[in-house]
C-alpha cells in the first residue's frame, strides 16, 4: 500500500505531500491544477524515464518520495530483489526517493541504500499497476494477456514447463555435440595423455613424496642428530634420568610440606612426556631409508610427478577430465542417436502437454471473455463483445498457443485484436474490467486508474466509481477523476488545488470530509456556479448507499 507521496520541485509543483489509505482515494481538482504531476511523481519512483524539462523553474533539482507498505503476499518476491541487492528491508516498510537534476542527472535510492533507476522498476512492477491516458499499454501485450488469463482460469502450466525444460536440455546437448567437431589429431593426443597420466598412476600416498624425498637426501644428518636427542633424553645422567630421581626426594618433602605433591605430580607428568617424545623420535627415524638405491627411487618418483603437476595441473582431476572427454568422443555417433531417440519421444510428450494446456486456457476464454463482456456492459459498452482468441503455434516456453484479447464496440463488427482498434479510454476501461473479473487472483497491491472515466457520461460514471470500489476490496485503489458521479464513491478523497503566491504557482493537496467534501463535489458538479440546486444534488450523491 503507498502511505505517503511527497514531491518537490517538480513541473508547477513547488512543494506537495499526500497521505492515502486502503481501499479506494480518489483524486479531484480543478484542469491544471497538478494531478498529472502527481501520477508523473508516482511514475518516476517505479522507474519511469526522468527528463530535466520536468524539474520547477529555478530550480536545482526535483525530488519526490513515497513511503509503501508491503502486503504479506508480496513480502517473499520484494525481500528476495532486495536481498539480491543487499538493500535492507524489514519485511514491511519502504522507502523509495529519487532525484532529478536541472543538468539531466538523477539519484535513487530505497531504504537510504543507493540503487538504480532499473531496480526501481523491477520494485515498481510488483508494487504497482498504472492505468490511463500515458501509462495501461500492458494490456495489449501478449504476455499480459496470457498469464491474466491463466490467473483467472486457475490454468497451471507446470507440467508442460517441466517437460518444455527436459526437450530444451536434450537438444542443447545435440546441438554441443554437432558443435564439437573433434579432428583426429585432438583423438590422438587426448589417448596419449590419458595414457601418460593411468601409466603414472599418482594418488594419495603421492601427497607426501617431497617430505620423503627431502628426509631420505638428509638421513644420514637426520639418524645423528635424532640418536644425539634420545641419547640426552633417555641415557645416562639424562633429562629422564634426573627427573627419576627426582621423584623419591619430592615425596620425603611432601611428608612435611604438602605443596610438594603437586610438584611431584608435575615431575612425573614430564617423565611420562619425555619418555613418549623419545620414543616418538626413535620411531620416526627407523622409517628413514637410507638405502641410495631407495633414494633414487623417490627421486625418479618426485621428478615424474612434478613434471605432470607442470604439464597439467592437478593430475588426478585432469585424468578424470580427459577419460570422460575422449569417452565422449568415441562414443560420439551412439550419444547422437540415443539423444535424437530421447528428444523424439519427449516431443510427442511435450506435444501431448501443450494440447492439454490449450484446451484448458480455451475453457478459461470463454468464461474470462463472458465475464469481461459483462463488465464491460455495465461500463457503457452496451453492444461491445469481449473475446479471447486461444491460436495454435509451435510449442514455445509458454505453450504451444497465442493468446489474444479481442475487441468489439460495436454490433455487426467482427471482434479484432485489442491493440489495433481502442482508443486509450477503451483501453482504461477494459482493463477496469478485467481488473474487477480479476481482483481475488491479482497479487498486485496498488493500482492506480488516471482519468479511466474520461469522455463517458455521469451515469456510466457512477457504474465507473462502484467497479473501482469493488476492485478496491482486494487492492489499494488511487483514481483521478472528473466526474463527480465516480468520485463520490471514494473512501478516501483528496483535492488538488493551486494558487498564485508571489508571481508563483503553488500546488496544495487537501484532504476532504464532511461539508468540504460536499462543496468538492459541488464544484464538480457545477463548475464556477454552485447553486443551492448543486449543492444538494451534491449531498445527495455522497448519501447514495454504497
Amino acid at each position: 500500500m503507498l502511505r505517503r507521496l511527497s514531491v518537490a520541485n517538480l513541473a508547477i509543483v513547488e512543494k506537495a505531500e499526500a497521505e492515502f489509505a486502503s481501499g479506494l482515494n480518489v483524486l479531484t481538482g480543478e484542469t491544471g491544477a497538478g494531478k498529472s504531476v502527481l501520477m508523473g511523481a508516482l511514475e518516476l519512483v517505479l522507474g519511469g524515464r526522468a527528463d530535466s524539462s520536468t524539474v520547477r523553474d529555478g530550480a536545482k533539482e526535483a525530488r519526490v518520495e513515497a513511503d509503501f507498505e508491503v502486503p504479506s503476499a508480496l513480502k517473499g518476491p520484494v525481500g528476495a530483489l532486495l536481498g539480491e541487492l543487499g538493500i535492507e528491508f524489514d519485511g514491511t516498510a519502504l522507502t523509495v526517493r529519487r532525484t532529478v537534476s536541472a543538468t539531466g542527472s538523477g539519484r535513487a535510492w530505497i531504504n537510504d541504500s543507493s540503487t538504480t533507476v532499473g531496480t526501481l522498476r523491477r520494485l515498481g512492477s510488483l508494487l504497482v499497476d498504472i492505468h490511463g491516458p500515458r501509462a495501461n499499454q500492458n494490456v495489449l501485450e501478449e504476455k499480459f494477456q496470457r498469464e491474466t488469463l491463466d490467473a483467472i482460469g486457475e490454468v497451471d502450466s507446470a507440467a508442460y514447463r517441466a517437460v518444455y525444460a527436459e526437450r530444451a536440455a536434450i537438444l542443447k546437448r545435440i546441438a554441443d555435440i554437432n558443435a564439437d567437431a573433434a579432428s583426429e589429431d585432438e583423438l590422438d593426443l587426448l589417448k596419449y595423455q590419458v595414457g601418460e597420466l593411468e601409466a603414472a598412476a599418482i594418488g594419495p600416498e603421492d601427497d607426501d613424496l617431497a617430505e620423503r624425498h627431502a628426509a631420505a637426501a638428509h638421513a644420514s644428518e637426520i639418524v645423528e642428530g635424532a640418536n644425539a636427542i634420545t641419547e640426552a633424553l633417555g641415557g645416562d645422567e639424562s633429562a629422564l634420568d634426573i627427573l627419576v630421581q627426582l621423584q623419591p626426594k619430592l615425596a620425603a618433602i611432601a611428608r612435611h610440606f604438602p605443596q610438594a605433591s603437586d610438584w611431584a605430580v608435575e615431575v612425573e607428568d614430564l617423565t611420562v612426556r619425555v619418555q613418549e617424545l623419545s620414543r616418538s623420535i626413535a620411531d620416526a627415524v627407523s622409517r628413514i631409508d637410507a638405502d641410495p638405491e631407495a633414494f633414487e627411487e623417490l627421486d625418479r618418483r618426485l621428478t615424474l610427478v612434478n613434471r605432470l603437476k607442470r604439464k597439467y595441473g592437478e593430475p588426478v582431476a585432469a585424468l578424470a577430465h580427459k577419460r570422460e572427454r575422449l569417452d565422449v568422443l568415441e562414443h560420439r555417433e551412439e550419444t547422437l542417436v540415443r539423444l535424437r531417440a530421447e528428444a523424439e519421444a519427449v516431443e510427442a510428450r511435450l506435444t501431448k502437454a501443450g494440447a492439454e494446456l490449450t484446451k484448458k486456457r480455451r475453457r478459461a476464454a470463454l468464461a474470462l471473455a463472458k465475464a469481461v463482456t459483462a463488465e464491460l456492459h455495465d461500463l457503457g459498452f452496451l453492444q461491445a463483445k469481449f473475446e479471447v482468441a486461444v491460436e495454435s503455434c509451435a510449442c514455445e516456453a509458454h505453450g504451444a498457443d497465442r493468446i489474444v484479447y479481442q475487441f468489439g464496440p460495436n454490433p455487426g463488427e467482427a471482434p479484432r485484436p485489442l491493440a489495433d482498434i481502442a482508443s486509450s479510454g477503451e483501453i482504461a476501461r477494459v482493463m477496469l474490467a478485467l481488473k474487477k473479473v480479476l481482483s481475488a487472483h491479482d497479487a498486485t497491491d496498488i493500482l492506480v486508474f488516471d482519468e479511466i472515466d474520461a469522455n463517458i457520461g455521469g451515469e456510466i460514471g457512477s457504474v465507473v466509481g462502484a467497479k473501482l470500489r469493488a476492485v478496491a476490496a482486494d487492492h489499494q485503489v488511487i483514481a483521478i477523476t472528473h466526474l463527480p458521479q465516480s468520485a463520490v464513491w471514494g473512501e478516501r478523497h483528496l483535492v488538488v488545488s493551486k494558487s498564485v503566491e508571489g508571481g508563483r504557482t503553488r500546488t496544495k493537496i487537501s484532504l476532504v470530509e464532511g461539508e468540504d467534501r460536499v462543496a468538492e463535489i459541488a464544484r464538480m458538479l457545477g463548475g464556477a456556479k454552485i447553486t443551492s440546486v448543486v449543492r444538494k444534488h451534491a449531498e445527495e450523491l455522497l448519501a447514495l448507499p454504497r
